[in-house]
């Protein structure tokens, strides 16, 4: 039997997520996080624009002294650093092409799947993304990073060239050579480490709900909207890690906690795990947007 606390709780979330539940309630293109300045289209992006505001064909989103979330398929969050543009070139959910045109993007891929074909263009070179895993892309410098997962780069015409983990590739068209390998602990710069933050916040936002949504109107894997932290969190249909270690339940899975590193203390990718048993205290909930993230959660769906 419920407890008084828990049918409040659930009657609560059904009166303010009933826009996201069920699959894919966001779409390629969504704003979910923004921090200082940023624009799309040329408007400035405000509270409000988060979950509500999206990048359709053609138009550019751009940061000054700021960073942008964004989502792109169902698990794949693409993040814009400092002084950064980018362009939407198509966003189906079985071809999403994004153009780099400035700047630095951080793309984290906790979900693929085979009928997905997930493209970030840099310097008019198109790089398909094919595995789970963490990716930098420079268009300043001209090269992009496989922290973990793999790559596809379209380096001459009907060529592509794999990258593998911990290795890099340049982008210059016609003078594209041979990967090379990198040393990740040394390329963990602000991008990265602003990346495992909302890292961090989404899969606290997750655990926070996933034992919410079944009850209150059933499942399938895709985007849901958490009222505490306004913005879209992932669903998949098992737990797994984020790249940078972070563990992330179903909605069938009920009063797990949350661990950094992975699902009961077991380490991640990358992850740092806590002692078997200790879980992490609630952070990051708080209602007007994320607890010492420096930005903005938004409005979003009602």
């Amino acid at each position: 039997m419920m407890t008084r606390l828990r049918v409040i709780l659930l009657l609560s979330l059904a009166t303010l997520c009933t826009p996201a539940f069920g699959a894919n309630p966001a779409g390629p293109g969504t704003i979910n996080y923004v921090e200082g300045g940023a624009k799309l289209a040329g408007e400035l992006l405000t509270p409000e624009s988060v979950g509500n505001a999206t990048l359709e064909t053609g138009q550019e989103l751009t940061t000054g002294e700021g960073r942008a979330e964004m989502l792109l398929t169902p698990g794949v969050f693409l993040r814009l650093d400092n002084n950064s543009a980018v362009r939407m070139v198509s966003p189906s959910l079985t071809h999403t092409a994004v153009d780099l045109e400035r700047g630095r993007a951080m793309v984290e891929v906790d979900d693929i799947h085979p009928q997905n074909d997930i493209q970030i263009v840099d310097r008019g070179v198109p790089t398909e993304l094919l595995r789970p895993g963490l990716y930098e892309l420079n268009a300043r410098d001209g090269e992009t990073m496989v922290f973990t997962g793999r790559e596809a780069v379209n380096t001459r015409e009907n060529h592509w060239t794999v990258v593998k983990a911990h290795h890099e590739l340049a982008l210059t068209q016609g003078e594209i050579g041979k990967p090379k390998s990198f040393d990740v602990k040394t390329n963990e710069g602000d991008l990265y480490n602003w990346s495992s933050l909302r890292s961090e916040y989404l899969a606290e936002a997750n655990s926070q709900i996933a034992g919410v949504y079944p009850y209150a109107a059933g499942y399938a894997p895709g985007w849901f909207w958490d009222p505490y932290m306004y913005g879209y969190t992932f669903f998949g249909p098992d737990p797994f890690f984020s790249p940078f270690g972070w563990g992330f339940y179903p909605p069938w899975f009920y009063g797990g906690g949350f661990y950094r590193g992975g699902f009961y203390g077991r380490p991640g990718a990358g992850g740092h795990p806590l002692p078997r048993g200790e879980a992490r205290g609630g952070e990051g909930f708080h209602g007007g947007g994320f607890d010492g993230g420096g930005g903005f959660g938004g409005g979003g769906h009602r």
